[in-house]
C-alpha cells in the first residue's frame, strides 16, 4: 500500500503517511476541530484496515511459496482451480476433514482384522512344544548370563508381544508388520546368543521357519492394505491441497477487492481534506512548476499522470505538454506539490550519475520549461490586454 500525500489544512502541514492530522493552531474554530478529529478516526480505521490485509496477504504468500518449494519442477502440472469450482473446493475443506476421520477408522479397522488373522498364527507358534524357553523374558540373573546385555541389544519374548498387542492407552502396536519385526527378533536373539549346536539355537531356528511360512500366507493381505491405505492418503492430500489453494485464491480476490474500496476511501478521504485546504498562493504555483521542471523523467511522467487523474482530456504523455497551474484544481495543485517535494528530497539522498539518460530527463525538462512559459505569456496577455 502506497502512502498517501495529502494536502495541507488552513496552513498546517498533514502527514504524507496518513498517520495523524494536527498542529492546526491555535485560532482555529471548534467545528474545524471536531472536523479533524473525525477524519483522523477515519485515518485510525484505515490504517487497522491496512494492517490486516497486510496480514492476510502474508498468508497468502507464505502458503504459495511453500507449495512452490513441495512441487519446484511441476508449475505446468500443477493443479489449477478455476473459479467457479473454488466454492466447491473452499465448502469441501470440512468434508475432506471429516472423510480423513472416517477413512482412518475404517483403515484402523482393517488392520484390526489383520492383527486378529496374525495373533492366530502367533497362538500356534507359541503353542509349539518348543516355544516355552521365549515364553518369558530370559532371567539374566538367574541363569548367569553376565554378557546377555553386551550381546543382545533389544530383548524380546512373546509375553512382551502379547501385553503390546493388548494394550489399549495407544502405546501398542500401529500395524502387522512391527509385531512380525518382534516375532523374527525373538528368535534371532536366541540363535545371536546360543551357540548354533545348542538345543535353544535349534529350537528357535525351527519355530523362525515355520513363523516365516505361515507369515508368507497372510503378507499378500498385509501388502494390498498398506497399498490402499497409500492410494488413500495420497488422495486426500490432493483433495485437501486443492482445498486449500481455492481458499487461497479466493482470499486473494478479496483482498483485492479489499483493496480497491480502501483506495476509494483514501480518496474520499483526500477529498475531504480537500474541502479544508486553503488555496495555493501564485508564488507557490510559480515554484511548483520549477520545481516540475527539476524531475527526473520518471518522477515527471509520474507528475503528468496526476494532473491527468482529475482532467481526462490531459495527455500525460504527449511530446508536448501545455500546463497551465491556474486551470488545475486545488486537489491536483497539493498533490503535485507534496509528489514534487519528496521525488526531489529523493533524488538528492540518492544523486548517482545517470549517464545517457541525462539528455532524455534535458529534453523532458525543456519541454515542461517551454510550456510553463508558454502559459505564462499567454496569462501576461490578457493581463495587459
Amino acid at each position: 500500500m502506497e502512502s498517501v500525500d495529502l494536502p495541507i489544512l488552513d496552513g498546517a502541514p498533514v502527514d504524507g503517511n496518513l498517520m495523524m492530522i494536527g498542529n492546526m493552531g491555535s485560532g482555529m474554530a471548534e467545528d474545524d476541530a471536531v472536523e479533524i478529529e473525525r477524519i483522523s478516526h477515519h485515518v485510525d480505521d484505515m490504517i487497522a484496515k491496512v494492517d490486516e490485509l497486510e496480514q492476510r496477504v502474508n498468508e497468502v504468500e507464505q502458503f504459495y511459496l511453500t507449495l512452490s518449494k513441495k512441487q519446484p519442477n511441476n508449475s505446468k502440472g500443477s493443479s489449477v482451480v478455476k473459479e467457479k469450482d473454488e466454492e466447491k473446493h473452499i465448502s469441501s475443506i470440512k468434508k475432506q476433514q471429516q472423510d480423513a476421520t472416517r477413512r482412518e477408522a475404517a483403515s484402523a479397522k482393517r488392520m484390526q482384522e489383520l492383527m486378529r488373522q496374525f495373533a492366530t498364527i502367533l497362538r500356534q507358534i507359541t503353542q509349539h512344544k518348543w516355544a516355552w524357553p521365549f515364553m518369558e523374558p530370559v532371567d539374566v540373573e538367574g541363569l548367569g548370563l553376565h554378557d546377555y546385555y553386551e550381546v543382545i541389544d533389544k530383548p524380546m519374548d512373546f509375553s512382551t508381544i502379547r501385553n503390546q498387542m493388548e494394550a489399549k492407552d495407544g502405546s501398542g502396536y500401529k500395524n502387522v508388520r512391527e509385531i512380525c519385526t518382534d516375532v523374527r527378533l525373538v528368535f534371532k536373539n536366541a540363535m545371536t546368543y546360543n551357540d548354533e549346536r545348542s538345543d535353544v539355537h535349534v529350537m528357535a531356528k525351527t519355530l523362525l521357519a515355520k513363523f516365516e511360512e505361515k507369515w508368507l500366507q497372510l503378507l499378500p493381505k498385509v501388502i494390498e492394505e498398506e497399498t490402499r491405505l497409500k492410494e488413500e492418503e495420497a488422495e486426500a492430500q490432493r483433495d485437501m491441497q486443492l482445498a486449500q489453494e481455492a481458499a487461497n485464491a479466493k482470499m486473494a480476490r478479496d483482498i483485492s477487492s479489499e483493496l480497491c474500496e480502501v483506495d476509494m476511501h483514501l480518496e474520499e478521504l483526500r477529498e475531504m481534506v480537500v474541502q479544508k485546504c486553503r488555496k495555493m498562493s501564485t508564488e507557490e504555483k510559480r515554484k511548483l512548476g520549477a520545481g516540475l521542471s527539476q524531475l527526473s523523467p520518471e518522477d515527471l511522467n509520474k507528475a503528468l499522470e496526476i494532473i491527468a487523474q482529475k482532467n481526462p482530456s490531459f495527455q500525460a504523455t504527449a511530446e508536448e505538454v501545455d500546463l497551465d497551474m491556474d486551470a488545475q484544481s486545488e486537489s491536483t495543485l497539493w498533490r503535485l506539490k507534496f509528489f514534487v517535494r519528496e521525488a526531489l528530497e529523493g533524488s538528492g539522498k540518492s544523486s548517482v550519475s545517470r549517464g545517457g539518460n541525462d539528455n532524455s530527463n534535458s529534453k523532458r525538462k525543456k519541454e515542461i520549461c517551454d510550456a510553463l512559459a508558454k502559459t505564462a505569456k499567454k496569462r501576461s496577455k490578457k493581463l495587459s490586454s
